[in-house]
């Protein structure tokens, strides 16, 4: 696994492989799952998996599961597609749920 070197790295929660920086964060006030999310630009040691279309809070979306590419918990999913013009940001973004992520070297 890819190790990210620097301050403020979030990892994931079982098995502790860096997921995503603290910098690469878009917002913080996103709904997961099984509650808050972050929005990340960028997450890396991650596997995506089957992509499909999921009806979320702001509407349609094509999006795939992402899941630690180290123990496979499932940590949130990517946006694949937006059908709706206001949320076309979100394309190629990722959710990593609060919940599923631990804070590294803070």
């Amino acid at each position: 696994m890819a190790e990210i070197v620097g301050p403020r790295i979030y990892s994931c929660y079982k098995c502790r492989n860096h997921v995503a920086m603290h910098n690469d964060i878009i917002s913080k006030t996103f709904q997961g799952r099984n509650g808050r999310a972050f929005l990340f630009s960028h997450a890396t040691n991650i596997v995506v998996g089957r992509k499909e279309d999921r009806h979320l809070l702001t509407g349609l979306h094509t999006v795939a599961d992402i899941s630690c590419a180290d123990c496979h918990e499932l940590l949130g999913w990517k946006y694949e597609r937006a059908y709706e013009v206001s949320q076309k940001y979100k394309e190629g973004k990722f959710i990593l749920e609060k919940a599923k992520i631990a804070k590294e070297n803070w």
